[in-house]
């Protein structure tokens, strides 16, 4: 009889020991480690439309927009991950466990860029790890394939609402930052004619793709 694998177990801090020397970025929960692979090109256009303009409309704010290579703590939960756009309004609060201090826990609003690999997780397991940050007012899920925002803007008593804008006419309002988003800046310079090449995926056990 074939036992069952072993699953190895790692605590926060080996974890950002590991994160420190490895080549590719991976999200931590529950003791195991999930390699992100690289994104598509237009994942990324589209990550880097988001962090410009949102940037530019919060120059006279305390607010800070940092991509995908900040790394966020869900306190309530332990999950480490990096989401693809944060927003930042009070100070970066650390957390405890990094001993390097590269990891944040306070985000005031997230953006996700969807992927058909990954939509599945970013609507489900990893959106209730965001709506777990106590500081967030909200996460705006971004479509890939075609413009489409989903905004998610939590209320006083806790609950979330949700609000959709679809087509390149059209504009999100992001709860909290008090500005107003195009979708034709969101989405410029995307040409959804072309195909998308499958983004290359690191060799690691539980790879979570963009």
């Amino acid at each position: 009889m074939t036992l069952p694998e072993k699953i190895r177990r790692f605590t926060p801090v080996e974890y950002y020991r590991l994160e420190r020397e490895a080549e590719y970025k991976s999200n931590y929960y529950d003791g195991e480690i999930f390699a992100i692979a690289g994104g598509t090109a237009r994942h990324s256009l589209i990550c880097s439309n988001i962090g410009r303009e949102t940037g530019n409309r919060l120059k006279k704010t305390p607010c800070a927009v940092y991509e995908s290579n900040l790394r966020l703590k869900i306190a309530a939960t332990g999950l480490r991950t990096y989401p693809d756009i944060s927003v930042y309004c009070e100070p970066l609060s650390h957390d405890e466990e990094d001993p390097a201090g590269e990891t944040y826990t306070n985000p005031s609003v997230i953006f996700e860029v969807l992927s058909p690999s990954t939509e599945a997780y970013d609507r489900g397991f990893k959106a209730e790890n965001y709506r777990r940050v106590q500081s967030l007012r909200a996460y705006i899920l971004i479509a890939q394939d075609a413009p489409h925002a989903e905004v998610f803007e939590r209320q006083p008593e806790g609950t979330w609402l949700l609000r959709e804008a679809t087509g390149t006419g059209a504009s999100v309002r992001i709860p909290g930052l008090d500005i107003d988003l195009p979708l034709a800046e969101v989405y410029a310079r995307v040409d959804f004619s072309e195909p998308q090449l499958a983004a290359e995926k690191p060799s690691a056990r539980g790879v979570t793709p963009q």
